[in-house]
């Protein structure tokens, strides 16, 4: 109780900006609840659209002590999804003037600014100049996903970025980035493969690697979802036995296509297993899913589909035994701390990296093709859910979530890192 006053006195207040993304805002979101509860006076700025969705899928109740305030997003106020390029371009030319005038009218003075560390095309360290205040970039990936994008600004530096000729290059070892032995220019995210200077994700990634590096110089809440969750399909996995369901989702963002959809529906129908598959309305293509009458009715028997769950409730589910999953660290930070073995199937960004280092370093995941076929699905699944191989990633799995109970334990690492956080935040609060 002392503490908490002493924080008060000081007036510790910090802003969250993340990045306008699920499962960036979910992170963002995990944290401030974190500094909250060390006393923190918290304030986190959502788009006007993602707000809208945020307190439509969760209780308002259950945010007592959080100040949540929006910047427009220039997107009519009914709409459902967030189309992130025409978001991102409107928020690279009119984020700071409406954020700055946001924090001007806070009736408690903002101390300390955290901003997701790709949310820097809207200029949050220029915000953070202009108020006096400290920045701290919060990186939502893993560490081997953070080094993978730091890469951008140096492979523009060697001169190997932009591509003058990819024939035999990709292959090329990266060797300098630490722990991450063996990793190929191909392995990396796909945009760092540009052939031309000005490609746009090229210049994200090189300006945020060198964002990093200058703020590095200086110095009771359960809703996380911008989703509606179906609790429908925890009362399915309620009825099903032991590791017996293959849980299926590919995220929040990326999109398939029709016969990617159906590769996936008759390789998991053709397993056996029985699955819990999140089909979101903007799955296929960006539309609602149809599947050909013949799967539909083979899904029937063995599957259950949900357009959004809540993934955690599903991975700590006892029926779950296996993930397959698209590689975001979101998912992967889930399903090792639930003890649930993977099978990849990466996309772009950090996931490629993060797949190779699931599969080959920590031995809790295969890799799935990038061309999708459902001889390899069903494969993958039967081995996964029944093989040896996936008994032996199930026995890793559960040695990585003991790994992550004792590092959020009270004298854990994670939460030891927590409090040193909060500690420095409201030290710089004092200056």
């Amino acid at each position: 109780m002392d503490a908490m006053v002493t924080v008060d006195e000081k007036k510790a207040h910090v802003v969250c900006v993340p990045l306008p993304s699920q499962s960036h805002v979910k992170c963002m979101l995990k944290l401030a609840r974190l500094l909250h509860h060390k006393g923190i006076q918290i304030t986190f700025v959502n788009t006007q659209s993602n707000h809208n969705r945020l307190f439509k899928s969760a209780d308002p109740d259950n945010v007592v002590g959080f100040q949540f305030k929006t910047v427009p997003d220039g997107l009519p106020c009914d709409t459902e999804e967030q189309p992130r390029r025409a978001t991102h371009r409107y928020l690279a030319t009119n984020f700071l003037d409406s954020f700055l005038d946001l924090v001007a009218v806070l009736e408690t003075p903002v101390t300390c600014i955290i901003s997701d560390g790709l949310m820097n095309f809207t200029k949050t360290p220029y915000a953070a100049e202009r108020l006096g205040v400290p920045i701290i970039l919060c990186w939502t990936l893993a560490a081997c996903g953070f080094m993978a994008c730091y890469q951008a600004k140096v492979l523009v530096e060697k001169g190997l970025v932009p591509l003058k000729d990819s024939k035999g290059y990709l292959d090329m070892v990266i060797d300098w980035i630490p722990g991450m032995e063996g990793i190929r220019l191909r392995d990396l995210p796909p945009c760092f493969l540009a052939t031309k200077h000005d490609d746009p994700q090229l210049i994200v990634y090189v300006e945020a690697a060198k964002m990093a590096d200058k703020v590095a110089e200086k110095s009771n809440f359960d809703g996380y979802s911008l989703r509606k969750e179906e609790s429908e399909c925890v009362r399915w996995l309620d009825i099903k036995e032991s590791n017996s369901v293959v849980y299926v989702s590919f995220g929040s963002e990326r999109e398939i296509c029709l016969q990617e959809l159906v590769e996936f529906g008759w390789g998991l129908v053709n397993s056996n297993h029985y699955f819990l598959w999140i089909i979101r309305v903007d799955l296929v293509d960006g539309k609602r899913a149809v599947f050909p009458q013949e799967l539909e009715e083979a899904i029937k028997s063995r599957g259950f589909i949900a357009s959004w769950c809540s993934q955690e409730e599903v991975l700590n589910h006892s029926s779950v035994g296996g993930f397959l999953a698209h590689g975001g660290w979101g998912s992967i930070i889930e399903s090792l701390s639930a003890g649930v073995p993977m099978v990849c199937w990466p996309g772009p960004h950090d996931q490629r990296v993060n797949c190779i280092q699931m599969c080959k370093e920590w031995e809790v995941g295969m890799e799935m093709g990038n061309i999708v076929k459902r001889d390899e699905v069903e494969k993958l699944i039967r081995e996964l859910m029944t093989g040896v191989e996936g008994e032996r990633m199930r026995k890793k799995a559960m040695e990585w979530k003991k790994m992550a109970e004792i590092a959020s334990g009270p004298n854990g690492s994670s939460s030891l890192d927590v409090e040193k956080l909060a500690n420095e935040i409201i030290m710089l609060s004092r200056n």
